[in-house]
């Protein structure tokens, strides 16, 4: 804020002022502020200089407000009293979200993970409406004026900032059917000689790299029949027995608990994880955006280790 001759004001100098007025001595409003009579005094001087007019008449035995001062000390109260009321909105907010939350992801992940979690989400912030946006494109978060953007996997180049909430693990998965009709891979390499059904999101479809319990790393090349840029076509092509592929254990945790697909190699050999981030558009997120970051990483952290292939 500008001062009548043309710097930069100092909006500390309102709060030492009203200290003053409040306390009726330079040494009280210093004991009110924390800082020193010598430096009360000094902030009223570069107040008054700043403002082109003198605010108190001071002798060495009292001080009074002059016209001027009485008018900007009422002024000075209201500013204040505002900005506290501004610092206890945002306080309250942090607690008691309102207004309107738009984020976006994946229709996988949204569907599966993101509208559970914003249901009850919403049931605790009553005041907060939620505008959830899906799709596997990439969005343009100022532009569309999305306040966040859970994205799954593996972050591209980006000016927006994100935050890693969890990991997301990809299992090697089948259907016993097909394992019946074509046998039950032991090895990651015996992949080579299966079907498998490939995601173009992956960072190398056709090649994977497992990890070893041991520490080891083995390269193993696919032959994919079919691929899709849905993991949620890629898990009906898989229980339909078109072939074997990697999988969000999100998205298969079921099946695999109901026996209708069946995780591979774990936990001998697993691949890389991928994660679950949080990405926003401004270095500082509005309350609404960081309560939500909080409550989602809590949701995640309990997630399941691999579930024990079926025999």
């Amino acid at each position: 804020m500008k001062a009548p001759n043309g710097r930069e004001m100092n909006m500390n100098r309102l709060a030492v002022f009203a200290a003053i007025v409040r306390a009726g001595s330079f040494t009280a409003a210093g004991r009110d502020v924390g800082l020193t009579k010598a430096m009360v005094s000094q902030h009223l001087a570069r107040l008054e200089e700043e403002l082109g007019v003198s605010l108190m008449v001071r002798t060495s035995r009292r001080m009074a407000l002059t016209e001027a001062g009485s008018t900007f000390h009422a002024d000075c109260v209201r500013i204040l009293a505002e900005t506290e009321a501004a610092i206890e909105r945002v306080a309250r907010d942090r607690q008691t979200p309102a207004g309107t939350l738009r984020l976006t992801s994946t229709t996988d992940y949204g569907v599966t993970v993101l509208a559970p979690a914003l249901a009850e989400f919403i049931r605790r912030y009553p005041k907060l409406h939620v505008d959830l946006v899906l799709g596997d494109e990439i969005r343009d978060l100022v532009a569309e004026r999305f306040d966040l953007s859970i994205r799954v996997g593996w972050l591209r180049d980006s000016s927006a900032h994100a935050m890693r909430l969890a990991k997301c693990r990809r299992w090697i998965v089948a259907s016993p059917q097909y394992l019946a009709e074509r046998g039950t891979p032991r090895t990651p390499i015996d992949l080579t000689a299966h079907d498998w059904i490939a995601a173009p999101l992956l960072p190398t479809p056709s090649r994977l790299t497992f990890l070893g319990k041991d520490g080891s790393h083995a390269i193993v090349r696919v032959r994919p029949v079919a691929q899709a840029n849905s993991a949620s076509a890629i898990r009906e092509l898989v229980l339909n027995r078109a072939g074997i592929s990697a999988l969000p254990e999100y998205l298969v945790a079921d099946d695999v608990r109901a026996g209708r697909l069946v995780v591979l190699f774990a936990p001998d050999h697993r691949l890389r994880a991928g994660g679950v981030y949080a990405v926003y558009p401004s270095q500082r997120a509005p309350a609404k955006v960081r309560l939500f970051i909080d409550y989602l990483r809590v949701r995640l952290a309990p997630r399941a280790q691999y579930l024990k292939p079926s025999p």
